[in-house]
């Protein structure tokens, strides 16, 4: 917002209507929700949701930015008279909660009540120069935001202690101890986001609201039924099962209860256990008895074969763990962890280190290793071992894999690299590479060969040791040949499991999982692959995905990218851990030491909304009882609501009750749309499509997801730690609703990120504010306005744009397009309406068409701005009812040909006033050589003749008729360059004696006229407009007349010889210089006698911009207090603007953007045929003509 405080007053002014209109609804209940006895028929209901959120705190404008699109979508189903369920939960479920309050309980006990945390803030504040940078940050525009942390807080990093994080809540120190019991978050957030949702104006439902957990008896009932449905359909399984795993909460961790790493799945390696060969060393003789083993993690066993050494990192950390009472593997304590969590520990879940080690401790150690060609090898120095992935042990096939095979090569060729490492050349040169398998184009040494062809030279070259890997690692493995083994002759692919098998059965290696990425839980820790023996879901089960795809294919999507992300997730989604022991949630119900996880709660209960309101009486906690008990909620209840079940004739609850229940299930499911953000492809959508095909019959299953990205504030990430950050509240209080919502809708529709401009905002306060009092200056003047019918080009123009602009912003929301949607039904609708009030001028506009314009605006901007609709619809426009339900506008067909009308007129009044301007000040080549600039005085009138040729003839009919001749309208092609220069030559014009002078003019004339054809379609290769462009500039003399500045205008054919003779000792020039209906497509030079303005490509609609034609000929911004006549508005406020900008701007940037393609000579592909005008302007008294000039024209 600007600093000055009267800008604040249009926010306020908004902000008094959107709660006026909130009581409105309030008392009318307006979003209640309710079946019919009748089925409804095709789009005669929609219902709508949205992922719940999780209650851990406030709602944020990322939660605004999906939800909106479901609301918007919600609204305009409301308003085209649908019945429109659109419900909102609250989710509680899993860790993040019990995390947050156990974190906070750990700080009131360590610290006290209230607590005193240590500062390291003070510790570093005699430092001035990190002082001085805090100092600096604190003096940032509001709008901008440093991403810089000073030395103090990089130590403390960006995690908050969980105190400070609830005085963000604006909870005091009095309140926030009550939250160390998390049941107090569950009753405290939810009551808070509903009243912030209310006040953005969400048209929801709200009797049918919930919150989840055991908290609420009746949702309880819900999940416990769920389960136990897949359980009795085999979809539930126990198991021992590898699971992504946090020690620190003893549960699995999945995807929605990890603060880093969602998505992250274990990793499957092989260990193979290179047995040292004794005797020991002296550091390693505390093991002496046991069988020592280096653990190397790879994930191509069947490479084992060409073994010539193992790979350690020399500064790398190791230990030597106890994996029983013989067997102890060297590796890292990170892969230690990992095996510990895999039952391989003595100590289940404690890895035990017997002897902590380096790298440089294992350098020389010989070894014997399964497969090995070569007896023993020895353990070797390799600088760039990750021991972050895998086990820190790397063994070494040169043969096959480009990284080993040049560290052995920088070794063998180094022997001062040897000696650094006291690497004796026995353990190394006596060693050759061996042949194991054949990859075609590289050979039986592919390795060798691509670091050949890439020209490697050493270990340390990442970047094309990666490339030479990318080359040579998967086509090994799909099109390689073992040459050696059990299985030589076989194929790589068909023998790595059997080579794994045998290696398994033998005792030689064992199965090993990790993490893929690291994975932070809530809880702080980091996570590891444990065994685990509980509950899973069977994602995957063949049968069961077949149907999850049948129901995907069937769903509508609304984008590619979506639809590939789901087919995608289909193709590796797996069982799924259902079960954990920490957190809140709903009790496994034939296993009740396990809690339901958070995304295994969350798949079906949008058929939860369809009956809430019986159950749970409009309290949200399902505590306040009223003609149901949770108790009568059996299987057999639910059965029947749900799943078509026979009637529960167990049930005492009432029969009438039960049958309306099932009645509002079977109208409102399945739901139309889900709207979510699309990282919830990969986890609780496609649960959702599982769950769904498992439980419901196929007429229940979803029928539409939209999908969109993150939303970005001003172009950054949004984030806490930054501050670039603004919740649901926030953003009201300082734009808004309406506005905010507004911002929403411009901010992006696709599956990129999008952007939420404040600038957007802002101009959506200024933009809202001043329609409504100009509508007020409207119906005040309303006397003055002209009565009957539409009669005018103006007004047939104007019905036509109101027309055209309920149709496509009917069209837009369809489609869920909402920003081209608030183009086509506010931008492009208010531009009509401004060019409208100018045409007009003093004859004045219509009454009945103002009324219909203010009464369509306003129906298709309330979907997005709904209070600012209603206002108007009821305060001004006096209607009766809700205009949330008022319908959808009627509209005739559009006439697209008035449109082009328009657009040929608009256009041809921008280009001449440009040239009106250019030939009183002169050339600008003039200028720079100081010559005087010619100016006319106030006495001298202009009188301006336009001439026109409607038809194109000469050589440009011709390459028309050649064109029109070799185009296929099937295929939408054109016959060969070749052809249609060889039907030029034998037409008339290339038998002529000037067809090479001719032909210069005909080759760029063709090239465009094909261009133009295959964007617009074959009428672009007629010889005349759809249109009369006599009869329209006739038509509209009067006002083409006003905006020149001139004193008279008279358009004039250029087949008329009169007409012609009229430009008097300039006819030659005119002659030389011909109008035409098609385009300029070249450059012209100046004549000398006058100026040529070529202006090619898009042309950009004036509506509040006019030139003013006298003397001095500077453009000027009009301003008018008169709403009935020009626009109010002269300067543009939009600039800044990102999005959609105002006709003003559009048409600066668009001539500036054309005269720099035209200086540079490009080519431009125009949208629609150009007009040549000349224009000459005469002395009022003589009629003597001065100069011509002549303006392109779309």
């Amino acid at each position: 917002m600007a600093e000055n405080p009267k800008s604040f007053a249009r926010r306020d002014r908004l902000l008094e209507i959107e709660s006026k209109v909130q009581s409105w609804w309030e008392e009318n209940d307006v979003f209640k929700s309710e079946s019919q006895e009748q089925p409804p028929g095709p789009g005669e209901k929609f219902f709508g949701n949205f992922p719940f959120p999780y209650m851990n705190g406030f709602l944020h404008l990322g939660h605004a930015f999906s939800l909106s699109k479901v609301e918007f979508a919600a609204a305009y189903h409301r308003l085209r008279g649908a019945n429109v369920l659109f419900p909102f939960g609250f989710h509680c479920t899993g860790m993040p909660i019990k995390a947050a309050a156990d974190k906070l309980a750990r700080e009131i006990q360590h610290f006290g009540n209230p607590p005193e945390f240590p500062s390291a803030v003070d510790e570093e504040a005699s430092q001035p120069s990190e002082q001085e940078d805090a100092n600096a940050g604190s003096q940032s525009a509001p709008d901008k935001f440093k991403g810089k942390k000073s030395k103090a807080s990089s130590k403390k990093g960006t995690q908050l202690y969980q105190w400070e994080i609830m005085h963000s809540f604006d909870l005091s120190d009095a309140d926030i101890p009550k939250f160390q019991d998390p049941y107090k978050w569950v009753t405290h957030f939810p009551r808070l986001a509903v009243d912030d949702l209310k006040l953005f104006g969400l048209g929801v439902d709200w009797r049918r609201s919930f919150v989840t957990t055991d908290i609420n008896p009746f949702f309880d009932s819900f999940v416990r039924w769920q389960m136990r449905k897949l359980k009795a359909a085999g979809k539930i399984v126990k198991d021992l099962r590898y699971t992504i795993y946090s020690p620190l909460d003893g549960q699995p961790c999945a995807d929605h209860d990890r603060a880093s790493g969602e998505g992250v799945q274990p990793q499957e390696y092989t260990i193979i256990k290179m047995e040292v060969v004794a005797p020991l060393p002296a550091k390693l003789s505390a093991l002496e008895g046991r069988k020592v083993y280096l653990a190397a993690a790879t994930l191509r066993p069947e490479t084992m074969y060409g073994q010539t050494n193992a790979w350690v990192l020399p500064e790398g950390k190791y230990g030597a763990f106890e994996i029983n009472d013989t067997d102890v593997f060297i590796l890292t304590h990170r892969a230690a962890l990992n095996l510990a969590y895999q039952r391989y520990s003595r100590i289940p879940e404690k890895p035990t280190c017997l002897v902590e080690l380096t790298g440089y401790d294992l350098i020389g150690l010989p070894l014997r290793s399964p497969l090995s060609f070569n007896e023993i090898i020895y353990t070797l120095p390799m600088l760039t071992i990750l021991t972050d992935k895998g086990t820190g042990i790397v063994t070494s096939v040169p043969s096959d894999a480009p990284d080993d095979y040049m560290a052995l090569h920088d070794l063998k060729a180094k022997p001062g690299l040897r000696e650094k490492f006291n690497v004796k050349d026995e353990w190394i040169l006596p060693f050759e590479i061996i042949p194991i398998i054949n990859i075609p184009e590289f050979g039986d040494k592919p390795a060798e060969k691509v670091c050949t062809d890439l020209k490697i030279k050493s270990q340390n070259e990442k970047e094309k040791l990666a490339e030479a890997k990318r080359l040579t690692y998967l086509k090994g493995f799909t099109e390689g040949t073992m040459l050696v083994g059990e299985f030589a002759g076989e194929k790589v692919q068909d023998v790595k499991p059997k080579v794994r098998k045998m290696l398994l059965e033998q005792g030689h290696a064992i199965v090993y999982s990790e993490p893929e990425k690291k994975v932070m839980s809530r809880s702080g820790d980091e996570c590891v692959v444990a065994l685990t023996d509980q509950w899973y879901i069977t994602y995957g089960e063949p049968e069961w995905k077949k149907l999850a795809e049948e129901c995907l294919a069937r769903m509508n999507l609304y984008s590619d990218e979506t639809r590939h992300g789901f087919e995608h997730t289909l193709s590796w989604l797996n069982q799924w851990a259902c079960s954990r022991s920490f957190g809140l949630g709903t009790r496994i119900p034939w296993d009740e030491q396990f809690l339901v996880e958070s995304l295994s709660d969350s798949t079906i209960y949008m058929a939860y909304y369809t009956v809430a309101h019986f159950l749970q009486n409009g309290d949200m906690y399902g505590s306040s009882i009223g003609s149901i008990k949770p108790e009568q909620m059996t299987d057999e209840v639910w059965d029947y609501l749900f799943c078509g079940g026979t009637y529960p004739q167990s049930s005492n609850i009432d029969p009438n009750l039960l049958r309306l229940m099932k009645r509002e299930f079977d109208y409102w499911y399945p739901f139309d749309l889900r709207v979510s953000g699309k990282d919830l492809i990969q986890n609780h959508l496609t649960f959702c499509i599982y769950n769904h095909t498992a439980i419901f019959d196929g007429h229940h299953w979803p029928r539409g997801f939209r999908c969109n990205g993150h939303i970005l504030l001003n172009s950054e990430k949004m984030s806490k730690s930054t501050g670039n950050f603004k919740t649901l509240r926030e953003a009201i209080e300082e734009f808004s609703a309406d506005a905010t919502r507004f911002a929403l809708a411009d901010a992006g529709d696709g599956v990129d990120d999008a952007n939420f401009v404040f600038e957007t905002a802002n101009a959506a306060i200024l933009r809202l504010t001043k329609e409504i009092t100009w509508m007020e200056e409207v119906l005040e003047a309303e006397a003055a306005l002209r009565s009957g019918p539409p009669s005018t080009y103006a007004d047939r123009v104007f019905a036509n744009e109101i027309n055209l602009a309920i149709k496509l912003t009917e069209q837009n929301y369809q489609n869920y397009m909402f920003r081209e949607a608030l183009k086509t039904g506010f931008y492009d609708l208010q531009a009509a309406r401004d060019e409208y009030r100018f045409s007009c001028a003093d004859g004045g506009m219509n009454r009945d068409l103002i009324w219909h314009f203010m009464d369509v605006q306003t129906r298709l901007i309330t979907p997005i701005c709904p209070h600012y609709g209603e206002y108007v619809w009821r305060e001004l426009l006096k209607k009766e009812g809700f205009a949330v339900k008022a319908g959808w506008p009627t509209a005739d067909a559009p006439d697209l040909t008035l449109k082009s009308a328009n657009k040929y007129l608009q256009d041809s009044i921008v280009l001449m006033r440009k040239l009106l301007q250019k030939q009183i000040l002169g050339s600008k080549k003039g200028n720079k050589k100081g010559a005087p600039v010619t100016q006319l005085t106030e006495d001298k009138q202009l009188t301006g003749l336009i001439y026109v040729n409607e038809r194109y003839d000469g050589w440009k009919e011709e390459c028309l008729r050649i064109l029109q001749s070799k185009f296929d309208s099937k295929t939408r092609t054109f016959a060969p360059d070749s052809e249609i220069m060889a039907a030029l030559q034998q037409s008339e014009i290339g038998q002529a004696a000037n067809f090479r002078q001719v032909q210069k003019l005909c080759m760029p004339f063709l090239r465009f006229k094909k261009d133009e054809t295959l964007s617009l379609g074959p009428h672009a290769l007629n010889l005349k407009l759809p249109f009369g462009e006599i009869e329209v500039l006739s038509e509209n003399l009067e006002l083409i007349r006003r905006q020149l500045g001139l004193e008279r205008v008279e358009i004039l054919s250029f087949t008329d010889p009169d007409a012609v003779a009229r430009a008097g000792s300039l006819t030659s020039v005119l002659n030389q210089n011909p109008p035409s209906p098609g385009e300029i497509y070249g450059d012209q030079e100046d004549s000398g006698i006058f100026s040529v303005l070529n202006f090619i490509g898009q042309v950009i609609k004036v509506s509040s911009v006019i030139l003013n034609a006298m003397p001095n000929v500077k453009p000027l911004f009009i301003k008018s207090k008169n709403p009935l006549q020009n626009p109010q508005e002269g300067k543009c406020n939009d600039k800044k603007s990102p999005k959609i900008r105002c006709p003003e701007i559009q048409m600066e940037e668009e001539e500036h953007r054309q005269r720099k393609m035209h200086l540079l000579g490009q080519k431009q592909v125009l949208h629609r045929p150009q007009q040549h005008f000349h224009l000459l302007h005469c002395k009022a008294e003589n009629q003597k003509k001065s100069e011509t000039a002549s303006v392109s024209k779309l």
